[in-house]
């Protein structure tokens, strides 16, 4: 399953900038990706994992920030089309393989 975190955040003040840096950050920490400046995916093994991953981000969430988390199956985001420019690109990012431990 894939989650998309989207969000608009207020950054007109420089506090407001700050808050919307932490925010990024602690999606990174989290493990997302930036598809976009204001548009981040992460892969989780299930649907309960996704949404843990979805609380965490809400607890993220900076005042007066506006966020939506969308989920995908991996079968829907392999229909993910993306384009460059005039050019489409490859396909989205491939479901990461799982750890293996002996």
């Amino acid at each position: 399953m894939w989650i998309w975190a989207l969000f608009d955040l207020p950054v007109v003040s420089s506090q407001e900038r700050k808050r919307a840096t932490r925010f990024r950050n602690d999606l990174l920490d989290l493990g997302f990706q930036m598809a976009q400046y204001s548009v981040y995916v992460r892969h989780a093994y299930s649907k309960e994992k996704a949404d843990s991953y979805a609380r965490k981000v809400g607890a993220c969430v900076p005042e007066y920030g506006n966020v939506q988390i969308l989920f995908f199956t991996d079968k829907q985001y392999a229909l993910t089309q993306v384009f460059h420019g005039k050019k489409r690109a490859n396909n989205p990012a491939e479901k990461p393989n799982q750890l293996t431990l002996f």
